[in-house]
Parts: structure tokens; C-alpha cells; sequence
């Protein structure tokens, strides 16, 4: 450090030099100290903490993949949710259908009723299929014709997925691939109702008697009350099914948001512990900043008096 007798020396103001190296940190430490309180981060690069910044980026990382998942997250139960909204209304469908077959296995019913009993079951039958075969997200068939998975990143890692079985709810996969028999155990109704007309009744039948169907082929069935009570548990083991499906679909739903919130916390964790690594503590900065403002007064006014200092030397020349 300087001494008093630098003073005695002109050509090299040796105070004024160590005045000067003190300002210039400390203006560079303010500088730094404004920057961080305009940008509000306290690491603004590599150079400024490089063990900090290289942890504050794998947490920043983190948290790009993690929000993903979440968005992959809410569209699962988005579609969950549409797959849901048609499933309720095939089950709709199938409790009328329930109620017509059990309408029509009455003795007291006419064939004239029959008849419109089934007409009216073969639109229900075909209200399945069409929401069946429209129920779609993104170009994605969500009732498709055979079972089928599908897979949703729900997680950061690559293994962390949730596999999803979208089931097939037309009428051939509600029923099965068997038909039911109406009006015998040669003949019957294909469960797609695939009915081309009604035919008239024999002339020998009576008002409640047998009705006889003209199906796609040749085929000609009856079906007497008997074979709507068939029908009808056969429509309620649909039912059974759908309301299985529908089960399925809220456990998937159940899981999706559990795992949802799951997300939803780490994301706020690592936010925070990013916060803690690369944000700028203002009210510790900003005594920091008033601090170095001082002393770049200080400084600057010991520099003024270092320069000044050679002059003295012009007192010996007197």
C-alpha cells in the first residue's frame, strides 16, 4: 500500500493509481450488482456462479419436462372425457332399447305395437353405431372396432407412461359377435340389426301374435314375446358391460388427476429450488448496491485528493 512520502513523487502518483484500481472494482461491482437487480436473476451466466448455473439449468430442464407431462396429462382426460360423454349417451340408448324389449315381451301387446317396438329398437341399434363410429379427438378414433391402447407420456422419464384401453362400444362389440336368437334356433336377427323392412303378419295370427322379420337375406324370422324377453337380457348384460367400461374410465380418470397433482408439486419444487439458485435477493442487493454507491463516493473523492497531492512538490520550487 501507499505510503504518505508517494506524495513526494510526481511522475508516478502511486495514491492516485491505488485510488484509481479500488474505483474501477468498485464500479464494476456496482455494475454487476444494477445488473442483477434489472434482470432479477442473480446468476445471469456461466461466469457468475458456474456450479450454481450448471444446477439451476438440469432444474430448468426438469421443469420443460415436467410441464409437459402435465399438458400431456390434461389432454388423456380430455379425451377420457369425450370418451366418457358418448358412453353416456350409447348407455342412453341401451335403457331405452331395455325398456322397449321388456314393452314388447308383454302377451297384452298387439303386433301392430311389436312392430313399432321394433322398429324403434333397430334406431337405437343404429344411434350406437353412430356415436360410436363419430366419437373422435384429434383424428383419433376413441371408440374404435376392436379394443385397442393407447399410450400418454405422463412423466419426465421415458418409461413413465399410462397405457389406456379404448373399447369398442358399437353394437357388435357390446353384444359380442354371437347372435341372440329370435323365433327359433335356426333363424334369427343379426345383433347389428341389419332389418331391410318389416313384413307383414300371417293371416293366421292373431293380435298378439308371432311377427315375422324379411332380414338382409332370405331369412324370415318370428318373434313373439317369448324372444323380447331373450332380447332384453341380452340387452341388459350390454348394460353390465358399458357400465363396466364406464367404471374403467373413471379409475383412468381417478389416476390421471392423482398423477396430475403429483406433476403439479414437482413443478412448483424445482421452480422454487431454481428460484432459490439463480433469483436475486432484492433487499440483500440492494444494500449491496447502496453500499458500493458509497463507496465509489468515497473512493472517487480519495482519488481527487491523490491527484492533488503532487502539487506540494511546487512548494520546494519556491
Amino acid at each position: 500500500m501507499a505510503s504518505f512520502g508517494d506524495f513526494n513523487r510526481v511522475n508516478t502518483n502511486v495514491m492516485a493509481l491505488s485510488a484509481q484500481l479500488s474505483l474501477n472494482k468498485i464500479n464494476n461491482e456496482l455494475g454487476d450488482s444494477r445488473f442483477k437487480l434489472s434482470t432479477g436473476k442473480r446468476i445471469n451466466s456461466a461466469e457468475d456462479n458456474s456450479a450454481g448455473h450448471a444446477i439451476a439449468a438440469k432444474l430448468n430442464s426438469r421443469v420443460i419436462g415436467l410441464e409437459q407431462a402435465v399438458q400431456n396429462v390434461s389432454e388423456a382426460k380430455s379425451i377420457l372425457d369425450v370418451v366418457e360423454g358418448a358412453y353416456y349417451s350409447i348407455m342412453d340408448n341401451l335403457i331405452e332399447m331395455r325398456k322397449l324389449g321388456l314393452q314388447a315381451a308383454n302377451d297384452t301387446i298387439s303386433r301392430s305395437e311389436r312392430t313399432l317396438i321394433a322398429q324403434q329398437i333397430h334406431g337405437h341399434g343404429a344411434n350406437i353405431n353412430d356415436i360410436a363410429n363419430s366419437t373422435h379427438f384429434n383424428g383419433i378414433a376413441l371408440n374404435p372396432t376392436t379394443d385397442t391402447n393407447l399410450s400418454f407420456q405422463v412423466g419426465e422419464d421415458t418409461a413413465d407412461t399410462k397405457t389406456i384401453i379404448f373399447r369398442q362400444v358399437d353394437i357388435t362389440g357390446l353384444f359380442g359377435p354371437a347372435d341372440f336368437q329370435l323365433g327359433g334356433t335356426q333363424n334369427h336377427i343379426d345383433i347389428e340389426f341389419n332389418i331391410t323392412q318389416l313384413s307383414h303378419i300371417d293371416d293366421d295370427n292373431d293380435d298378439r301374435g308371432e311377427i315375422t322379420y324379411d332380414l338382409t337375406g332370405d331369412k324370415q324370422v318370428k318373434a313373439d314375446a317369448g324372444d323380447f324377453k331373450v332380447y332384453s337380457g341380452k340387452v341388459s348384460e350390454a348394460i353390465d358391460k358399458l357400465n363396466g367400461y364406464l367404471n374403467e374410465v373413471g379409475i383412468n380418470q381417478r389416476s390421471l388427476s392423482s398423477k396430475e397433482e403429483n406433476l403439479t408439486h414437482a413443478i412448483t419444487a424445482n421452480n422454487a429450488a431454481y428460484s432459490r439458485i439463480m433469483d436475486t435477493d432484492f433487499a440483500k442487493e440492494q444494500s449491496t448496491s447502496i453500499r458500493l454507491q458509497i463507496l465509489q463516493q468515497t473512493t472517487t473523492a480519495a482519488l481527487s485528493q491523490a491527484n492533488m497531492g503532487p502539487q506540494a512538490v511546487l512548494g520546494f520550487l519556491g
